[in-house]
């Protein structure tokens, strides 16, 4: 793990330096080597699902941790949209002049090396060591035990796209081992080679890596996220909305969890609302108000409000106005995205200023929490704190800055 550490520090200095040509000719031939490898990905991949279909995994883990050709295609897609992206490398972010003389410039920089410890998705190999090259990152990369055989063949693919654009293989690293014991020395900082964290994966990785980490964060908390269906809402789009944050697809982060519903259209939207989720396939539970419109909700315990189901299930509540709904977001929610379907554009313009949370969005799926979506290419995960970077991680994301001060030789009196 050391000698991973202090050779990632060392490719680090050298993609700090490189050209824009150079990290994007490394792209074009990663996401050409991905293509390559789809058969040995998939392989890969299908040992993996046959483990984890072993032990019972749940639906949901199985549809992240699975990979097809058009999933496989999709990444290398997103490797040569991430290409694509303006490179922040070296972008004056602003200049200003003193009476003295001297010329001040922001500038942004590399952040160094990242260490990504994420779970399952094997997808984010090749997300997270793309959007780190473009930065001019190096990236140490540990997946999860269950995707370690997807992750490895992806890496391959990784690279070989590297060596053939000349730059070094330490650019994107893989921790070799299933052993836990390598997250705890990352954490560590390996030696002070690691600047970063980007934990992405449950709640238990999270709060483990926020309690040992010795080294910077980008939090990224679990997607308890809501939609809440306004006094101006459509009956329709509120509909679509719902349906398609909670089941396009279950096990993603913005992924809806819980479903608010106002008490002045309860009348006429909760019944509909209730019924398009059951029969897309979801599991309802709800408060009191909820149930008395349809026989099938199971009753809602406290724990519901403040779960990430990541799967075909939802909670529902009834509440009293906008204050209410914003109150019970503000209590539950994780500050990853919420979502108010309405007409009414006063009340969308308060939910989007008081709603505390990373992505806030105004008649649209809390499914568009994704850095694709966002234009950024690709995302390393939705940062939920608020130091540095919040939201999805992308290219600028993984950039800090520097001061360039030029003079004719001011001496300071």
């Amino acid at each position: 793990m050391m000698a991973i550490g202090t050779a990632a520090k060392a490719a680090a200095r050298r993609l700090a330096l490189a050209s824009t040509q150079q990290k994007n000719a490394a792209l074009d031939a990663i996401a050409e080597a991905i293509r390559a490898s789809a058969g040995s990905i998939l392989e890969a991949n299908a040992e993996d699902l046959a483990d984890a279909r072993r032990q019972g995994m749940a639906g949901s883990f199985i549809d992240r941790l699975t990979l097809t050709p058009a999933r496989i295609a999709a990444m290398a897609e997103g490797v040569a949209v991430v290409r694509d992206l303006d490179d922040p490398v070296g972008t004056v972010i602003a200049a200003w002049d003193r009476p003295n003389g001297l010329h001040f410039e922001r500038v942004r920089v590399p952040l160094g090396v990242i260490g990504v410890i994420y779970e399952s998705r094997p997808n984010v190999t090749a997300d997270a060591g793309a959007l780190a090259l473009k930065a001019g990152n190096a990236v140490i990369l540990r997946g999860g035990s269950d995707s370690f055989r997807s992750s490895r063949a992806i890496h391959a693919a990784i690279v070989a796209g590297l060596e053939a654009a000349g730059l070094p293989a330490a650019a994107v690293s893989l921790v070799p081992t299933r052993d836990r014991a390598a997250v705890g020395l990352m954490l560590q900082g390996l030696g002070g080679t690691i600047d970063v964290i980007v934990p992405r994966g449950g709640k238990s990785l999270v709060a483990r890596v926020q309690t040992e980490a010795r080294v910077p964060v980008f939090a990224h908390l679990d997607g308890n996220c809501h939609v809440y269906v306004h006094a101006g809402a459509d009956l329709a789009m509120a509909e679509a909305i719902a349906v398609n944050a909670k089941m396009r697809r279950t096990g993603v982060c913005g992924a809806a969890e819980t479903l608010l519903v106002d008490r002045a259209v309860a009348a006429t939207h909760l019944k509909p609302l209730v019924a398009a989720l059951i029969a897309a396939g979801c599991a309802v539970r709800g408060d009191a108000a909820a149930r008395a419109a349809d026989p099938r909700i199971e009753a809602a315990g406290e724990a519901d409000w403040a779960t990430e189901f990541l799967d075909a299930i939802i909670a529902v509540k009834v509440v009293d106005g906008l204050d209410a709904a914003i109150a019970h977001i503000e209590r539950y929610g994780s500050h990853h995205t919420d979502a108010i379907v309405t007409a009414d554009a006063a009340a969308a313009e308060r939910f989007m200023a008081e709603v505390d949370s990373a992505i806030v969005l105004h008649n649209a799926s809390t499914q568009f929490a994704d850095g694709g979506e966002f234009g950024f290419g690709a995302e390393i995960g939705i940062a939920t704190g608020k130091m540095h970077a919040r939201g999805p991680v992308g290219v600028e994301q993984l950039t800090s800055f520097k001061y360039r001060v030029r003079g004719s030789g001011q001496l300071r009196p």
